[in-house]
């Protein structure tokens, strides 16, 4: 199967070829920025022992993920940030595999 059918995309607006970085460019490192910074922020949230300390980073958590949430959204509008779908075959395989951990929890 051609991979091209299986991408979701926007048409791709078009940047600039330089040597200077472009608008696709800047939201693109800010996007892989913001995504460390999700990660980080869960990390940290579990870690948190203070429950004041715990709150705040929950607050600026949710600010960081909508922060990530647009830049991923004004990329894909703009056809800089494109989707694999999955065929019937793998997501059945994932399926089972959860249905399989699934089968192992105890019962409550």
């Amino acid at each position: 199967m051609n991979s091209n059918s299986n991408k979701i995309q926007n048409p791709e607006t078009p940047v600039m070829k330089s040597s200077q970085m472009s608008d696709r460019d800047f939201l693109n490192d800010m996007l892989t920025t913001e995504k460390y910074l999700t990660a980080s922020f869960n990390y940290a949230i579990n870690e948190a022992s203070n429950q004041t300390i715990y709150q705040d980073l929950m607050r600026i958590s949710e600010d960081v993920h909508q922060c990530q949430r647009d830049l991923y959204n004004t990329m894909f509008a703009n056809g800089w940030y494109s989707l694999t779908t999955a065929d019937t075959a793998t997501l059945q395989q994932s399926y089972q595999q959860f249905e399989g951990y699934k089968q192992q929890l105890p019962l409550h």
